[in-house]
């Protein structure tokens, strides 16, 4: 997994670092837009045709073996890519991240079928903005936001853990206010996530390969950002058919 540590400084000018920062930057946002096009595009396929949806689900209800494979294999993705990330080359773990990108949208074309297109242009638009001047506030602000993580991370893991509970309890309260702290939660991770790989960025790998993987691996970061958020925030705007 990457790791400040792991990168050198070695820019003198201001300018050069800057120049670095920008480059390394923009090649992580333009995986995290493919990543995010093509999870979009596959879900509006997938849920456009009855004949694809009926291989996720059972005739009788429930997933089939492919939709359970579907909705739990892009754990499996996240966890090879994270802890497999020096082991694994660029082109493989970009592979990864397209084949991630693909599973993601075939399990999202389960939103198309409950909420209706309106509201889920509508909290895709809100998220996007919210992602955005998060992302900058990241990017710009002079705050060390390293503490600040922390307590998200650990905000992170009591949610999940409330998430199984309501799972039994089936509480729309709890479940109102679980999505209210992940808003808020996500919305944190996106500025301190934008300002962690922004500090690598600035370091100097003389292996393309590496920063390319890297790259990579922060493109994945910021999409499970802006995919939580863009989830708890559909929760909250409702909108069910």
């Amino acid at each position: 997994m990457y790791n400040e540590e792991n990168i050198s400084i070695g820019y003198k000018d201001p300018s050069e670092i800057a120049a670095a920062s920008r480059s390394f930057m923009m090649r992580v946002f333009s995986w995290m837009f493919l990543a995010l096009t093509i999870t979009a595009i596959t879900s509006f396929v997938w849920a456009a045709s009855p004949a694809l949806i009926s291989l996720l689900i059972k005739p009788a209800g429930g997933f089939s073996i492919l939709g359970w494979l579907v909705m739990l294999s892009p754990i499996g993705f996240v966890l090879l890519m994270s802890f497999g990330f020096q082991k694994l080359s660029a082109p493989v773990m970009m592979i990864l991240f397209i084949v991630y990108s693909v599973l993601m949208g075939m399990s999202f074309s389960f939103i198309f079928l409950i909420y209706s297109l309106g509201t889920i242009g509508l909290t895709f638009g809100i998220s996007a903005g919210m992602f955005g001047v998060m992302a900058i506030a990241g990017y710009f602000t002079k705050t060390d936001l390293t503490k600040f993580g922390s307590i998200l991370l650990m905000g992170l893991v009591g949610i999940i853990i409330a998430m199984l509970v309501n799972f039994f309890l089936k509480s729309n309260m709890i479940g109102y206010v679980i999505s209210i702290i992940g808003v808020l939660i996500f919305t944190g991770l996106t500025a301190y996530d934008v300002q962690k790989l922004k500090r690598i960025g600035t370091g100097t790998i003389a292996d393309a390969s590496m920063m390319s993987k890297l790259s990579v691996l922060g493109a994945l970061t910021l999409y499970l950002d802006f995919i939580n958020l863009f989830l708890f925030m559909l929760r909250l705007v409702g909108g069910r058919k």
